[in-house]
């Protein structure tokens, strides 16, 4: 499954149905790891903080183990990670990261072809599956005392996989009908693909997760069965269980199901092509008689959250937050308000990266304003934003909403285990999860505007223009 969006600062002003789309989507042209599966897809502030009841411990075939406890209530999220999305896949064989997710659901030498789902539905619970840059995750959500079950289950497709050719032929057909519905047929999709394409010059990150056309068109057995062969290995999964669980015993089951699985001693090492100095500001154009809103969108390369070093991603997660969080926000009171150009601006930031990430901003023009004009508008903002300054109470209330929303995070059994999986997957570490609130109240006033000037550069930058055929005049 690949929904939209991966979890990002996502504060907004509703103005139409259009729009309302555009955010559903988490923006448009938006950057790694953005398709995280929608029931996942928390809010990118609502961070568990050094007080949850984590554990975490290595099997002896190098599987992560994480155990966030939470008793109140008998029931258990079991997920498992696997390091290897779209990003890691071979070139020329775009989409098979997420065409294997589909597969997995296919038999293995003890479930038939939809067992798995059919058994967790059967104990009431729920599961699915989604991929994004870095990872591809499985989870099911059930009473705890199935807990066992669910690993005993999940273990098994880690190591037998039984495909048909059949299975290949009907569901590559099932992955480009996904992506007739939620890319081809849709404006906002494809210009998003442009913009990443022209955003990455020479990273994967530049492909669509869901694959090009025709590269999907040609993916086969061999394709599925060697990604899956490479990188479904317990020494390249971490295995996420919170809720109602005790260490010892998930210790204990993790050991009799996925413990007996050999690693893979060929694990390549997670080596990605780079991006070359970026040295130009690239424009693109995007054109299409379905558009019904245009708008402009500007994207720039911006540096993830790193393991032991997360203070210029805070900063920068921040910084979206000032820019873009809300009515109350610099660009909303701006542009929406004070000089009435805008019927819509969001900033975006996708902290939760392997590699380099992007920094965004997207402004709906009102009625009669060019997109050129819109443009030149948010250029002259953000540049008097910088002379300006941070407003010193505006920060201390985003970070007064940050340290409640630490507090409300701890009632999602679901969100905390897609927070921890999902940092792990992309390089960071448990200790990373949990001192990133602390973190984010450290930041001061002059370090989100230093790393505005650092990282919002423009020969870092692409500007996207979305608009009807009839509106282009240049």
């Amino acid at each position: 499954m690949i929904p939209p969006m991966k979890p990002l600062i996502r504060r907004v002003t509703m103005v139409s149905a259009v729009v309302a789309a555009l955010v559903a989507m988490g923006g448009a042209g938006l950057p790694p790891g953005a398709f995280a599966q929608t029931a996942q897809a928390e809010d990118a502030d609502a961070q568990p903080d050094a007080s949850d009841m984590v554990s975490s411990f290595v099997l002896s075939n190098g599987m992560e183990v994480v155990v966030i406890e939470d008793h109140r209530a008998p029931v258990v999220q079991h997920m498992v990670w696997y390091r290897a999305g779209s990003a890691d896949e071979s070139v020329g064989q775009s989409g098979v990261a997420h065409f294997l997710e589909h597969l997995l659901f296919k038999a293995t030498d003890t479930l038939e072809a939809g067992e798995l789902s059919a058994t967790v539905t059967a104990n009431g619970g729920r599961d699915n599956a989604f991929t994004s840059y870095d990872y591809t995750a499985y989870f099911q959500r059930v009473a705890a005392d199935r807990l066992a079950l669910m690993m005993q289950m999940e273990s098994d497709r880690m190591v037998n996989i039984r495909l048909t050719d059949r299975d290949i032929e009907t569901e590559r057909e099932v992955i480009l009908e996904e992506r007739n519905q939620r890319t081809d047929s849709e404006p906002r999709a494809l210009f998003r693909e442009q913009l990443n394409a022209a955003q990455y010059l020479n990273h994967r990150y530049g492909q669509p997760i869901i694959g090009w056309r025709h590269e999907m068109e040609e993916l086969d057995m061999e394709d599925v069965l060697s990604f899956y062969g490479t990188y479904y290995a317990p020494n390249n999964a971490i295995l996420v269980v919170s809720g109602d669980v005790d260490p010892e015993d998930v210790r204990r089951l993790a050991e009799n199901t996925y413990g007996s699985i050999p690693a893979n001693p060929d694990l390549p090492e997670r080596a990605r092509s780079e991006e070359p100095p970026q040295t130009a500001a690239r424009r693109i154009i995007y054109k299409d008689p379905r558009v019904a809103q245009p708008y402009v969108q500007r994207s720039y390369l911006a540096p993830e959250r790193d393991s032991g070093e997360q203070e210029r991603a805070a900063a920068l997660y921040l910084l979206a937050e000032l820019l873009g969080g809300g009515s109350t926000s610099y660009l909303s009171n701006a542009l929406q308000f004070d000089q009435q150009v805008a019927v819509y601006t969001g900033v975006f930031y996708s902290d939760v990266s392997l590699d380099d990430t992007t920094f965004d901003f997207i402004v709906v023009p009102g009625a009669d304003i060019s997109l050129e004009d819109a443009e030149a508008a948010l250029d002259a903002t953000f540049a008097r934003f910088l002379e300006d300054g941070v407003d010193e109470a505006q920060l201390e209330r985003i970070k007064l909403q940050l340290r409640a929303s630490e507090i409300y995070a701890r009632d999602n059994v679901d969100g905390i285990a897609n927070r921890y999986g999902r940092a792990l997957a992309s390089g960071l570490t448990v200790e990373d999860v949990q001192d990133w609130p602390r973190i984010l109240q450290s930041i001061t006033a002059d370090e989100i505007i230093a790393v505005a000037r650092e990282v919002l550069r423009p020969d870092v930058s692409v500007t996207g223009w979305m608009m009807r055929d009839e509106e282009v005049s240049q």
